[in-house]
């Protein structure tokens, strides 16, 4: 697994390492009880703080898509997908939310709505 850093993106280092880790487990990059790379080396990879590094592995055992084995690393948890998918779409129907309540009050229809969001998802293809 490569996982590449940018300084200058406004994400967070540790938010760039937990979602790039994420879509590894999703696109089977990285499959259940794989380990994933010592704090230590990948912080000396990337040329972060070890602290960054933690950060991410313990939001990711948060989220239950590793766990943290003391003195043996981290590794990927079965039902990861599973995992992710729902928090997914939990966010995204929160902001589905936020967006229905802004086009409500704007007077846009449902239709103009859907039309908006096919536009959206085809942009990303």
């Amino acid at each position: 697994m490569k996982l590449n850093i940018s300084s200058a993106s406004e994400e967070p280092i540790y938010e760039q390492i937990k979602n790039q880790i994420r879509s590894a487990i999703v696109s089977g990059e990285l499959q259940v009880g794989d380990a994933l790379p010592s704090l230590r080396k990948l912080a000396g990879e990337l040329h972060i703080s070890v602290l960054t590094v933690t950060r991410a592995y313990n939001d990711l055992a948060d989220e239950g898509l590793v766990k943290n084995i003391q003195g043996k690393g981290a590794f990927v948890m079965e039902h990861g997908n599973e995992l992710i998918r729902e928090r997914a779409s939990e966010r995204i129907m929160d902001k589905f939310r936020e967006a229905s309540i802004e086009a409500k009050a704007s007077g846009i229809s449902l239709l103009d709505l859907l039309g908006m969001f096919e536009k959206a998802y085809r942009e990303q293809s």
